[in-house]
């Protein structure tokens, strides 16, 4: 791969995104350009934003790496990321948008009428946003090594100062403009490939049989039951407890257009995830060389330069790269706005010089983990955030949102059981899978048992506790649930 042409990829995506970025930064004026761009982002350009920050390292460069390695059983991937967006349409993002807070923890003291309860959520989100960064500032390392040859913490650091640089620059409304066009960069990245790398696979000899793409056994890496119902409640529940993607709902004018959003995010994630899938079958036919943990990920990167020869190859290696790196910085500029606006508000005042500050800081935690460790599968690392997420915001958000009887020790004890199960499980699975390996699937999957564990101390302490249930809650559900003025 010749390294020019991804020193120009890299260049010109992180130049168009800083022009954009500046372009933000003149119509953000106000605390409320910064934190919720004063709720005027409509729902088409809201989606695409969207688009833009869920769409991670995971689903650019690890889909398509975990079908080479697993085949078919890697599908469910793609399937629950866009089926949680199903899962936010019919229980989260009207309500949510209706409740007026900035932030999780905002909806969660105003729900609960709790300092505590806010605190402990402003943790949990902090926590969660830097776990979910940090595969995204290795993706960009793992990018940079194999386009450029440069070391590795080149590309995390790069993606670490300009997201800082962006985020504090313009806050949501200018990161909004700049996940939009990373959005539709990311989508053209894998499409425009894709339908060239098929139009040209009838002239290449393929080192699989393509009838062997997806083999009817694909040994041990194939999920058993517990594996895909652990994984699916993850990725189902675990989407609607990140707090970049909620905090997105709160962008827009009101709980119609929220729904609107979500139902057009579904429609542009269902396209999105065609193209990693074709990747990860064409892999599987013409790159099985590739079908280790350590290679896997590249795949994406590696692919057009392998089938296409010449300039042609080149330019859509460069056009891969391009979308790979939009997808680091997308996505972690959204956890950024959201980590920085729970830390900005809770230590700073709310203030704009308190988000800015908030901003850098948000990225220097997680650019010296990055740093510090050694890089596992994208999507792997990201199934794991989502286990944690699943287990600790979103049972206290549905229970928040739909039961009257939650109180603020019940939603306290829920997320503390569900962080020290989720945990205890992730940080303890490879001791654990050693000392005995027939829980092995519970602990490195414990979706499945952490979250019913949340939910049910949650209810039993909040049924024990039922004098402290928020003396406004019945007109806070309202709020909630009732339609808006003007046929909203």
């Amino acid at each position: 791969m010749n390294p020019a042409v991804g020193y120009a990829a890299i260049v010109a995506v992180a130049a168009v995104s800083v022009l954009i970025g500046v372009y933000g930064l003149r119509i953000s004026r106000t605390t409320s350009d910064f934190y919720v761009a004063s709720r005027t982002v409509r729902p088409w350009w809201n989606a695409s934003a969207i688009g833009g920050e869920y769409l991670s390292a995971a689903s650019f460069l690890g889909i398509a790496g975990l079908i080479l390695l697993t085949g078919a059983s890697a599908l469910w991937f793609p399937i629950g990321y866009t089926a949680g967006y199903l899962m936010l349409l019919l229980f989260v993002a009207a309500p949510l948008r209706r409740s007026g807070a900035y932030t999780i923890p905002d909806f969660t003291e105003a729900r609960l009428e709790s300092p505590g309860v806010r605190r402990v959520t402003s943790v949990l989100v902090v926590v969660i946003g830097w776990l979910y960064i940090v595969p995204q500032l290795q993706g960009a390392a793992l990018t940079v090594r194999i386009t450029t040859g440069l070391p590795s913490w080149v590309g995390s650091v790069a993606v670490a100062v300009l997201i800082a640089v962006v985020v504090a620059a313009g806050g949501m409304r200018s990161i909004t403009f700049v996940q939009a066009f990373q959005f539709w960069l990311k989508l053209a990245a894998l499409a425009i490939p894709v339908v060239a790398l098929l139009m040209a696979t009838g002239t290449v000899e393929p080192e699989l049989a393509p009838t062997g793409a997806f083999p009817v056994a694909d040994g041990p890496g194939s999920l058993d039951v517990y594996r895909t119902v652990s994984l699916m409640v993850a990725l189902l529940l675990g989407t609607l407890g990140l707090p970049h993607v909620l905090v997105r709902f709160y962008t827009n004018p009101d709980g119609p257009a929220a729904r609107r959003t979500t139902l057009i995010v579904l429609v542009l994630l269902s396209a999105f995830y065609l193209f990693p899938t074709a990747f990860g079958l064409l892999g599987r036919t013409f790159a099985p060389d590739l079908a280790t943990p350590g290679d896997a990920d590249a795949l994406v990167l590696v692919l057009p330069d392998r089938l296409v020869p010449g300039l042609a190859g080149e330019l859509l290696t460069a056009l891969v790269i391009g979308g790979a790196f939009a997808a680091f910085l997308s996505t972690s500029s959204g956890l950024v706005v959201s980590v920085a606006g729970v830390i900005s508000q809770d230590l700073m005042g709310g203030s704009v010089r308190g988000f800015r500050i908030a901003a850098f800081a948000s990225t220097a935690v997680p650019l010296v983990v990055a740093l510090a460790t050694e890089p596992a599968g994208l999507a792997g690392s990201v199934g794991l955030v989502f286990a944690f997420t699943a287990s600790t915001l979103c049972p206290v958000l549905l229970l928040g949102i739909w039961w009257r009887g939650l109180t603020a020790r019940g939603a306290i004890a829920g997320m503390a059981t569900g962080a020290v199960l989720s945990a205890a499980a992730i940080l303890g699975s490879t001791f654990l899978a050693a000392a005995a390996p027939g829980i092995r699937p519970f602990v490195e999957l414990p979706a499945a048992w952490t979250v019913p564990l949340a939910v049910l101390v949650t209810v039993l302490v909040s049924r024990t506790d039922r004098r402290r249930v928020p003396r406004g809650v019945d007109a806070f559900l309202a709020r909630l649930h009732l339609p808006e003025r003007g046929g909203a």
